[in-house]
């Protein structure tokens, strides 16, 4: 059922269950159809099937799939049950907002701990989980399994962060530091530039 899944298809799947864990609990006792995800959502209806019978094969002609049902195929699929640790390099605003939002927990990942070099941060806690100095990342995820960071530190620290997170055993790695990154084989990097997002949103609304 999850054989062939493009990427595309990935990108599109947490909208879909955003979309349908927002409904009401009344609807998710129902079912509902690929055309109406696909008409909530604005996307065609073909491509909407396509997508679901990729990670559910509970849809039936002229019925639609099981809301709640649907719901936890693309969860489990998505890994949303998993409840993956995760830690944050860079406690400026941005990482402490990453820190004191309680919403990554919905979607199987825990942030728990933060890592700077600024010693007035160092020890400190930020929503109940602490602040620890930068270079007992490498002993703390071993300790603790950590598999997946956050990258929110200056250009020109990330690097250095990145290659840190790779020898931690680190797996998984989102960027937001608006700097390319290497990385070792093995380790898989998603660079999140905000600000040439924005850009080609701005873009793309103007042409």
């Amino acid at each position: 059922m999850t054989k062939n899944i493009t990427s595309q298809t990935l990108s599109r799947l947490p909208m879909y269950f955003n979309y349908l864990d927002s409904l009401p609990e009344e609807r998710k006792k129902g079912n509902i159809s690929a055309t109406a995800i696909a008409e909530a959502l604005g996307l065609n209806d073909v491509q909407v099937r396509k997508d679901l019978a990729s990670v559910s094969s509970g849809g039936r002609p002229k019925v639609g799939y099981s809301t709640a049902e649907l719901i936890g195929d693309i969860g489990k699929f998505l890994g949303f049950a998993n409840h993956d640790r995760v830690v944050v390099a860079g406690m400026g605003n941005f990482g402490r907002a990453m820190l004191e939002y309680n919403g990554f927990e919905a979607y199987g990942f825990d942030i728990v701990c933060g890592f700077d070099c600024n010693k007035e941060r160092v020890g400190s806690s930020i929503n109940g989980k602490p602040v620890r100095h930068i270079d007992e990342l490498e002993s703390f995820c071993k300790e603790n399994d950590i598999t997946i960071g956050i990258i929110t530190v200056p250009e020109t620290a990330a690097q250095e962060v990145c290659d840190r997170m790779a020898e931690a055993g680190i797996r998984f790695i989102l960027n937001f530091a608006a700097v390319h990154l290497n990385a070792p084989k093995g380790v898989a990097v998603h660079n999140e530039n905000i600000s040439l997002t924005l850009a080609m949103l701005a873009r793309c609304s103007a042409s």
